[in-house]
């Protein structure tokens, strides 16, 4: 039925559970697997002549946010590995998740997303909202959401 699955993973166990559940769908179909990871962009902020005493340089925060992100896929890639599913990953930087998530799909041509839900209630989702949530209003490609 799908051939490529998107599963984006944000580090969090409710993602890491959506990632092994989609290796597993991807494994029963046949289906290869692109691992997807957004880092947020990194600003620092100084003053005029002043530098914050917790200040890091952009190129130590470009190394740390690598480190995490290839974290993060390598366990794609091990749960991949051990259930024998094509697998590639990827990770970008932007502020915008949603939009990144998007981008990739048609990027790396996937037909299907599989990403966890957030659960946020009450408040909490009216003023934050969801990634998924604006994945799924952004893209016609069809999104499974995972709890």
């Amino acid at each position: 039925m799908f051939k490529h699955i998107l599963v984006p993973i944000d580090g969090s166990d409710l993602s890491k559970q959506a990632m092994h559940k989609a290796v597993g769908m991807a494994k029963e179909m046949g289906a290869k697997v692109t691992g997807f990871h957004v880092v947020p962009e990194f600003r620092y902020a100084y003053y005029n002549e002043y530098i914050p005493a917790d200040f890091i340089p952009p190129e130590e925060q470009e190394a740390r946010s690598k480190k995490v992100a290839t974290g993060y896929l390598a366990e794609v890639e091990k749960a991949c590995a051990a259930a024998d599913v094509k697998c590639a990953v990827h990770y970008v930087v932007s502020d915008f998740p949603a939009e990144a998530i998007v981008k990739a799909i048609d990027d790396y041509q996937c037909d299907l997303v599989a990403m966890a839900s957030h659960a946020r209630t009450g408040i909490a989702r009216v003023m934050l909202g969801s990634e998924t949530q604006k994945v799924l209003s952004m893209t016609k490609l069809p999104v499974l959401v995972l709890r």
